[in-house]
C-alpha cells in the first residue's frame, strides 16, 4: 500500500498541473489535486476563454473530473490548490464533502477545513 501523500507533495502536484492551465487572458495558471479515500489523485487546471464568464475554475474542473469518473460527495479527503479558491469553489468544496483544503495565500500555506472557509454554509438538505 503506497503512503498517503503530504501537504507539499500535493501542492507540488497542483504546480504541475497549473502548468497545463488555459489563462491566455490572465495569465493566471491554477491548479487543484484533490486526494480521493481510495488514494487516486484527480488533477483540474482552470480554463479561460474568450468570453469571460465562461471561464472554469481549476476546482471545479477538478471536482467535475471526478465525478464524471465516479466520485461522489463525501470521497476526497483534501483539496491542494495553488491559489485561494474563489467563492464558488468553494460551496464546490464543501457541497463535494472534502475534508479540508490546502492553499497557498500571500506566500503562505493555509489549511482549513470547508466549514471554516465558507461559514454559514448550506446543502440540498437545507433546502427541504
Amino acid at each position: 500500500m503506497s503512503s498517503v501523500p503530504s501537504d507539499t507533495e500535493l501542492l507540488a502536484a497542483a504546480d504541475a498541473a497549473a502548468a497545463r492551465a488555459y489563462a491566455p487572458y490572465s495569465n493566471f495558471l491554477v491548479g487543484c489535486v484533490v486526494l480521493a479515500r481510495d488514494g487516486r489523485l484527480i488533477e483540474g487546471v482552470n480554463v479561460e476563454n474568450a468570453a469571460y464568464p465562461l471561464g472554469v475554475c481549476a476546482e471545479r474542473t477538478a471536482l467535475s473530473r471526478a465525478v464524471a469518473e465516479g466520485y461522489r460527495p463525501g470521497d476526497f479527503t483534501v483539496a491542494a490548490i495553488t491559489a485561494s479558491p474563489c467563492g464558488g469553489c468553494r460551496q464546490w468544496l464543501h457541497e463535494m464533502g472534502v475534508d479540508r483544503v490546502v492553499f497557498r495565500n500571500g506566500g503562505r500555506v493555509v489549511t482549513m477545513t470547508t466549514d471554516e472557509l465558507l461559514p454559514e454554509s448550506f446543502d440540498s438538505h437545507d433546502l427541504a
